[in-house]
């Protein structure tokens, strides 16, 4: 019987030995942090609702994932992932660019959200696997806060696609980049008030966005302060 390092496990498991063999093939979260600012980026300041500006923000996303997948260190697992993540995302970018479509955009802007979810869910495995307080951990932390604004912009980007009526109160679907600081704005639960969602739909969408922020904030602040706490030597 060899011991639970030496355990060899199916894909997703939670032995130790597995867990060592994703920290070895690990890399800085610093490639996927600027990833999602270049995707803030281009969001803020690229073209308003063109067919091409969404395709290259599928693209973005996709990248982002696939980039999340090898830096928690999921190594071969990650191949198959990988390979899907960028067909279809090449296919949904060349499909969109070519019909222009409004239901085919707010489902781009679902797929961007799903994709978001993604690299998040594999951040959180990635610093979960760290069971300290490192830069690593920090990082992949930035990371999935950033993700979460991110991920709630292009909801709001869906809702107003897909929805009837005007999304904000201003009477406007909002550009992207309107959207956007309305996703932040809410996440840090500043409130400015210069863009209110309309419907039920938006107010929920909000409130849960406000809601994530404040939570997320609070559990993360927690468990690093109690890591640094962990971590310093007692005094005798």
């Amino acid at each position: 019987m060899g011991s639970p390092e030496s355990t060899t496990s199916s894909p997703g498991s939670w032995y130790p030995g597995e867990r060592m063999v994703r920290l070895r093939a690990s890399h800085s979260y610093g490639f996927v942090l600027l990833l999602i600012c270049a995707s803030f980026l281009f969001t803020a300041t690229g073209p308003d609702n063109e067919p091409w500006g969404r395709s290259v923000l599928v693209l973005i996303q996709s990248a982002t994932v696939v980039v999340a997948l090898w830096t928690s260190g999921h190594g071969r697992a990650a191949v198959v992932p990988s390979f899907l993540l960028v067909a279809v995302g090449l296919s949904v970018a060349t499909v969109q660019i070519l019909s222009g479509d409004d239901t085919l955009a707010g489902i781009a802007g679902l797929l961007d959200a799903l994709l978001l979810v993604a690299a998040g869910v594999v951040i959180a495995v990635g610093v979960f696997d760290q069971q300290m307080v490192n830069r690593q951990s920090i990082l992949g932390a930035i990371c999935i806060y950033l993700l979460i604004g991110m991920l709630f912009t292009f909801v709001y980007g869906a809702a107003a696609v897909l929805g009837s009526g005007d999304f904000f109160v201003q009477e406007t679907d909002g550009t992207p980049s309107v959207r956007l600081y309305f996703s932040y704005v809410t996440l840090a639960t500043v409130g400015y008030g210069d863009y209110t969602p309309a419907g039920d739909l938006g107010h929920t969408l909000a409130v849960v966005e406000a809601l994530f922020g404040q939570l997320y904030l609070v559990t993360v602040v927690a468990v690093i302060v109690g890591g640094l706490h962990r971590g310093r030597p007692e005094r005798s």
